[in-house]
């Protein structure tokens, strides 16, 4: 009966959300029409009908432990689903968000998600590619103060697993020069699944890496932050 129930609430998760994101990006592109502040919030209430979503459909709710710090940050947050990648703008104030290339070419959600401040990421594309990527993360780190994320495993990964990091992020560590704020979430064993279960979906601020550490010790000390919440 249980298991009924969640698939039961996983598909009306699915047309409620989905249904309602295509009305939300929608508004979003017609809100580059006014002002930023405006477009922000259009956007933003992608993130929030999300949680909307999950709290009375699928009835799950999200806590977190610790605070994130203020101010010019570069946060790297652990990828086990689609949650967190949607629900960053709950965890951080107005983020600028290394994202996969391929999801700036879906058509109205790229052109919305590149005015928000997605930072493209096109691997394995050279020298040029990583300047002008580096180029949008400065722009809205530094000239505009926002935070950024990264999800350093560079992909969704099983519950319970922790592969190494992806080899630029130690790069972009270095060029930017910010605090590394790792955080660890477990949404994987609730919301990575076709039927969705209800609980409760954790993140968790586990670690501050300063500036300027060696490569090895700055990989390692994330590493192991992000994996705080795997299953023992």
């Amino acid at each position: 009966m249980a298991w009924l129930i969640a698939l039961i609430r996983s598909i009306l998760f699915y047309i409620a959300f989905y249904g309602g994101s295509v009305f939300i990006v929608i508004a979003s592109a017609l809100a580059l029409l006014g002002s930023r502040a405006t477009f922000r919030r259009a956007v933003d209430s992608w993130s929030l009908w999300h949680r909307f979503c999950m709290r009375y459909l699928l009835g799950q709710t999200v806590v977190v432990e610790g605070e994130v710090p203020e101010g010019r940050i570069f946060v790297a947050i652990k990828h086990e689903s689609f949650f967190e990648a949607i629900d960053i703008p709950q965890l951080l104030p107005y983020p600028g968000v290394f994202a996969k290339a391929e999801l700036m070419r879906i058509p109205l959600w790229g052109l919305v998600g590149d005015r928000y401040g997605l930072v493209e990421v096109q691997r394995d594309q050279g020298a040029k590619a990583l300047r002008h990527m580096m180029a949008a993360a400065k722009q809205i780190s530094q000239a505009e103060g926002r935070p950024l994320a990264i999800f350093p495993e560079g992909t969704r990964v099983p519950v319970g697993t922790a592969p190494p990091l992806q080899s630029g992020f130690a790069g972009i560590y270095k060029l930017l020069g910010l605090p590394v704020v790792a955080v660890a979430v477990d949404a994987g064993r609730l919301y990575h699944r076709w039927v969705k279960l209800p609980g409760v979906i954790t993140y968790r601020i586990v670690d501050v890496v300063p500036p300027g550490l060696p490569r090895d010790e700055a990989e390692a000390r994330v590493h192991a932050a992000i994996n705080a919440l795997n299953p023992q």
